[in-house]
C-alpha cells in the first residue's frame, strides 16, 4: 500500500532511506537545510525542499501533518533533532522514526515523541561482530528491536534429522522459516522435512536469543 513519508535531514542515512522508499513507489518529501543536498536528491524523491527544519510554520506550510511517517535522520545536532521530533509530533504525524547516535540521545527522542529509535552505527557494528565471530552465521537481518532473521549453516549433528526431531524451538528459541539447499529453497518447511549436508537454515527468533546462537548451539552439542 502506498504511503507518504517525510525525511528530515538528508545525510547519508536520510538520503538512502528517501531514495529507497521512492524507488519502491512511495511518496517521499525530503527536507534538508543544505540547498546542495536538496538539489542532489531532487530527482530521486517526490519533492525536495531546502528549509530550516526547526521552524514550525514552515513545516506546517509543507503539509507535514498529512504525512503517514516522519523519518528524522539528524544526529550531529541534538537540538535540531529534538526540536524536529517535537514539531512533527505536534503537527500530528503518528509514526516518528528517529536516528540516534547513542542511547542518551535515543532516550531523549523517545521522551519527546519518537515512536521508534534507530541506532545504525551501533547496530551495524553488532551485526558485523556477530558474523565475524561466528563460523556458522551467513546473514543477520534485523526486523525490529525485538526480532531478527538469521541464516546459518546446519550443524553437523542436525544432518539427517527432521525439524521435529531437532526441536530447535524448544532448545534454542528459533523457528525455521525456510531451508536453502542444493535443490533450491524450501519455504515454510514441514516438521517432517530432513536437514541435509550443506543446508542453510533461515530462522526467526528474538534478538536476545539470536545474539549468541552460534555459541549456544556449539555448547549444546559438546
Amino acid at each position: 500500500m502506498k504511503q507518504s513519508f517525510v525525511v528530515i535531514g538528508c545525510g547519508r542515512f536520510g538520503r538512502s532511506v528517501a531514495k529507497t522508499l521512492y524507488s519502491l513507489g512511495q511518496d517521499v518529501l525530503a527536507i534538508d537545510k543544505s540547498l546542495e543536498v536538496v538539489d542532489e536528491i531532487a530527482d530521486d524523491v517526490t519533492q525536495s525542499v531546502q528549509a530550516d527544519i526547526t521552524e514550525e510554520e514552515l513545516l506546517r506550510s509543507l503539509g507535514i501533518a498529512n504525512y503517514d511517517v516522519a523519518i528524522i535522520g539528524i544526529t550531529s545536532n541534538m537540538e535540531s533533532s529534538i526540536i524536529s521530533t517535537i514539531l512533527v509530533k505536534e503537527l500530528g504525524v503518528r509514526e516518528i522514526i528517529c536516528k540516534a547516535k547513542d542511547e542518551l540521545q535515543g532516550r531523549i527522542l523517545e521522551k519527546v515523541g519518537a515512536t521508534r529509535v534507530l541506532y545504525p552505527e551501533r547496530d551495524m557494528g553488532e551485526k558485523l561482530a556477530n558474523s565475524l565471530a561466528s563460523q556458522n552465521i551467513v546473514e543477520f537481518i534485523d526486523l525490529d528491536t525485538s526480532y531478527s532473521i538469521v541464516e546459518l549453516f546446519a550443524h553437523r549433528k542436525w544432518v539427517g534429522h527432521t525439524i521435529a526431531e531437532l526441536a530447535l524451538r524448544s532448545k534454542f528459541g528459533i523457528n525455521v522459516i525456510a531451508i536453502k539447499g542444493s535443490g533450491g529453497v524450501n519455504i515454510s518447511p514441514s516438521a517432517t522435512d530432513r536437514i541435509r549436508q550443506g543446508d542453510i537454515l533461515v530462522v526467526l527468533g528474538e534478538n536476545h536469543k539470536l545474539s549468541k546462537i552460534d555459541q549456544r548451539i556449539k555448547n549444546f552439542y559438546e
